[in-house]
């Protein structure tokens, strides 16, 4: 398999209405048809992708988005989330995002959204201030928000095993909080 592989998969129509939708058939579709794949990205079997833009944009979509997908609800969800954060910022740092349509360019920047690290957050909104990315934004902001008042996602707890602070399980009974359930995996 190549980068244009799962660039052309990922942003196909049919794929692409269900970025923040998912449903438990695509889920299966993504672990049938990449779990290998990102079983070999998160051994660094992939890793001379990071050296062109589309190849480090594939790899951040395996190593990022591909497990939430794949492992919804578990904590493999989050195995690869520092290893496609570095691809992230290897990239950036190397100026491949630039050779990116600006399109393409929220999931490159995504791992970045996902971090625990408020660096990384303040990172990711100013890249989706600067590149225009206005649909990314408002949800980047959220994440930080939620870095910058707890120092992590609540909702990643109970999958990791983490014990909820007495504020975060307020947050989560809140009806604004996001509970990482169901296709929503903006976390």
């Amino acid at each position: 398999m190549q980068p244009t592989d799962i660039l052309d998969f990922w942003y196909s129509d049919r794929i692409r209405n269900h970025w923040f939708a998912s449903t438990p058939e695509l889920d299966a579709e993504i672990r049938a048809g990449f779990e290998a794949l990102w079983e070999a990205a998160a051994a660094g079997d992939l890793d001379a992708w990071r050296e062109t833009p589309e190849g480090a944009l594939a790899l951040a979509i395996v190593l990022d988005q591909f497990p939430l997908n794949m492992f919804r609800g578990d904590a493999r969800s989050f195995a690869t989330e520092g290893k496609a954060i570095a691809v992230a910022l290897r990239a950036i740092d190397n100026g491949l995002h630039a050779a990116l349509p600006v399109e393409r360019l929220a999931f490159l920047f995504m791992p970045l959204m996902h971090s625990e690290r408020l660096e990384h957050q303040d990172l990711s909104v100013k890249l989706f201030e600067a590149h225009g990315l206005t649909d990314n934004l408002k949800f980047a902001r959220h994440h930080r928000g939620l870095i910058e008042r707890f120092g992590r996602f609540p909702h990643r707890n109970a999958i990791l095993g983490r014990e909820s602070t007495a504020a975060e399980l307020e947050y989560l009974a809140s009806d604004h909080a996001f509970k990482g359930d169901g296709g929503n995996k903006s976390q």
